[in-house]
């Protein structure tokens, strides 16, 4: 599986907590705690949101503690908002398009997880994406499909709403091929504004998801996390820290959304959505 990370608040360098905590998310590139995937080296990117309409990005296949690149862009950029990925692959090719985040207009997303026998209900799943949106999926990850079935279902003014049609079109269509447990699922999301994580899966023994508690939470983070203010809020896959009294823990079958430091938890419900074919 992937480890990523969400992040918005108080402006600062990417590299102060891409690479400066004590369990950083390219320490966990080397070796992840809270995942079936010890090593995360498939590949990483990053989303920053700045100045400009529409976010940055910088993906490579290469490990992302092995990238002299993103050493020295992490080094430069700063920003108030971001996502951050690191991949472990679940079948698909080690290939730029399929490294996180996926990027729609303002909209990114990354995933950590994956769809059982993906194989098997992908042209199915395919078909279902609007034909409109269909020459953007540039790889061959269910990460990618599922993030633009999620834009094709409304992502745009309900974006958990439209991540549980996604997630009941996938369901049904693993039931109806006798694949059992069919989605494993932490996702991060957000527009630049609004930042939204979901933890969900079939069997209810989702990935951990955890965001920043408070403040001090940050604090940990970094020695100059004083001038963070209380909007601030960190979601990660796995607490950046050996103090896990900061991080909560996001529940299973839930979602949150994170607007200027207040977060708001709702269950995660999926649904079936009316079909195109």
């Amino acid at each position: 599986m992937c480890r990523w990370m969400a992040y918005k608040g108080t402006e600062v360098f990417l590299d102060e907590l891409l690479f400066k905590t004590e369990y950083s998310l390219i320490q966990q590139s080397l070796a992840a705690r809270r995942s079936v995937s010890r090593t995360n080296g498939d590949g990483f990117g990053i989303a920053w949101y700045k100045n400009r309409d529409l976010p940055g990005l910088y993906r490579a296949i290469r490990p992302a503690w092995n990238d002299d690149n993103l050493h020295d862009l992490a080094n430069q950029i700063t920003c108030s908002v971001f996502l951050a990925h690191v991949r472990a692959a679940t079948g698909s090719e080690i290939q730029r398009s399929n490294c996180h985040p996926f990027r729609h207009g303002k909209w990114c997303f990354v995933h950590n997880g994956l769809i059982q026998h993906f194989d098997m209900i992908r042209r199915s799943l395919m078909l279902e994406v609007k034909p409109e949106l269909f020459n953007h999926i540039r790889g061959t990850t269910d990460s990618e499909l599922m993030f633009f079935l999620a834009v094709g279902f409304g992502l745009e003014k309900d974006p958990i709403g439209a991540f549980e049609l996604m997630v009941g079109l996938v369901e049904n269509l693993a039931e109806e091929n006798a694949i059992a447990n069919a989605m494993q699922m932490t996702v991060g999301l957000t527009n630049g504004h609004d930042l939204y994580a979901i933890r969900y899966s079939t069997s209810k023994k989702s990935r951990s998801l955890f965001h920043s508690k408070t403040r001090d939470a940050l604090q940990e983070l970094n020695p100059m996390a004083a001038r963070f203010d209380r909007h601030t809020v960190a979601v990660v896959s796995e607490p950046f820290t050996h103090l896990d009294d900061y991080w909560e823990e996001i529940p299973e079958s839930s979602a949150i959304r994170i607007t200027d430091g207040h977060i708001e938890h709702r269950a995660f419900t999926p649904r079936m959505p009316t079909l195109v074919h």
